[in-house]
């Protein structure tokens, strides 16, 4: 959406770490495996009395929200959406004090990696039966990668509503001052076009890097090396030998990173790249929706491209969010109906790259696949593709936001060059076996 500030990426790790024990001892168990939730033949009808459905969300002020509110509200007259206004970098942590308050939305729009987390605690209602019986709503049209992000033990608990793939950014005119023809294909490509860009006299760099985010913009660098981070039965992979590859790469981005934006974050990244002193920037396609609407005098001085391939080819993470319907609703019906109107193909366009500024992608193939989508934001082509290789970094468990904790702590260390890359992973995962083991 055009309305978002942050990224999204990485802002739930810390809320979900350090809230998830007092999620898990709140909860309410048996609520959300219930298998009756959605029972029944044929849609949904609509509430035969006047009932409110409680939506908390970091969008409610969006007109375009409001827009799609006011026009359900007409044709669901009974049903009255009563938005919770939350911040992006809160939600979790305010949906997580919700429920172990006994006292959560109906519906929450939420990161769609924290899906799996919210279901594996009881927290969420298994969407099957209404998923079945709706005539908008076909599991099978979600993209692959999207789909994972909201599965969980083999069901789904969320609808994806908004996408990105991760891609590279850089400064046209930086690039053409450093003589560099192309954006980058290779690794050994990027690598020449970082040092070129890096001009320290004039406060010049190639690429950003940043401490306290170091795991989740790693991640891209560990699939394109063939790497994972975690396999069946909780294996730890992220030490691999295609790991620490990844991992020496990436570290040694940080000569050429901005020494002042080591230990801050994306935002502040973004913005630096806005200001011409970085050449290259990752982010997901909701970044050139922000850069048209805060940074218009820039415009024609930047582009995007994929990222370069690795060893393993084109690799590249995926992020989004997703509609969750909460365990212990009283309107259960009246949720789906208005979780199910935002999902209709015609809405999640709209949401997504048929707003003004909107530049995400749709979580639905017929509509990634549709010559709609380029024509609309010509800008989308690149970020289309790499679906093809996206990869969902969602980890199945509840205990990985303290793992990807350690992970940060680690990388961190050796961006400074307290430790090497290759310590930074032997650390973190023995930190990682400690925490599985609990």
């Amino acid at each position: 959406m055009g309305v978002r500030t942050v990224s999204k990426l990485p802002r739930i790790i810390a809320a979900l770490a350090v809230t998830g024990i007092a999620l898990a001892s709140c909860s309410s168990p048996g609520d959300s495996s219930k298998t009756d939730v959605g029972a029944g033949k044929g849609p949904v009808k609509d509430p035969t009395s006047p009932v409110s459905v409680t939506f908390s969300s970091w969008v409610g002020g969006d007109p375009t929200m409001k827009k799609l509110a006011a026009e359900f509200h007409k044709s669901h007259p009974n049903i009255a959406i009563r938005f919770q206004n939350v911040s992006a970098d809160n939600a979790s942590q305010k949906l997580t004090t919700q429920i172990a308050g006994g006292d959560p939305p109906d519906v929450a729009y939420i990161d769609a990696s924290a899906t799996s987390d919210f279901a594996s605690r009881q927290s969420l209602v298994n969407l099957d039966n209404y998923i079945r019986r709706s005539k908008v709503v076909k599991a099978a049209d979600y993209v692959p990668a999207f789909k994972d992000f909201v599965t969980y033990d083999k069901h789904l608990w969320g609808l994806p509503i908004d996408g990105e793939s991760t891609g590279l950014f850089y400064r046209t005119d930086l690039f053409e001052q450093a003589g560099i023809p192309a954006p980058p294909k290779t690794w050994d490509e990027f690598l020449s076009a970082a040092q070129k860009l890096t001009v320290p006299a004039r406060k010049q760099y190639g690429y950003e890097v940043f401490a306290p985010e170091a795991a989740y913009y790693w991640y891209p660098w560990l699939y394109q090396a063939g790497g994972d981070l975690l396999g069946k039965g909780n294996k730890i992979l992220f030490n691999s030998p295609q790991a620490k590859k990844a991992a020496n790469f990436y570290v040694g981005l940080a000569r050429y990173s901005p020494p002042d934006y080591l230990n801050s974050n994306s935002y502040d990244g973004r913005v630096a790249f806005a200001q011409g002193q970085v050449g290259m920037y990752m982010a997901g396609s909701w970044f050139a929706g922000t850069l048209n609407s805060e940074y218009p005098k820039i415009a024609g001085k930047w582009a995007a491209a994929p990222l370069p391939n690795g060893p393993a080819g084109c690799k590249t993470t995926i992020a989004g969010d997703s509609l969750v319907m909460l365990a212990g609703t009283k309107q259960a019906d009246a949720a789906w109906l208005w979780m199910e109107y935002l999902s209709t193909p015609d809405n999640v366009a709209l949401w997504t790259y048929k707003s003004a500024n909107g530049t995400e992608l749709p979580p639905l193939t017929p509509l990634l696949d549709s010559p709609d989508l380029v024509k609309e934001k010509p800008i989308l082509k690149g970020f289309a593709e790499l679906m093809k290789c996206g990869v969902s970094s969602n980890v199945p468990t509840p205990k990985f936001p303290r793992i990807e904790q350690e992970l940060n702590k680690e990388l961190g260390k050796a961006f400074y060059g307290n430790q090497t890359a290759e310590q930074a992973l032997d650390n973190a995962a023995k930190a990682a076996e400690t925490i599985l083991e609990q």
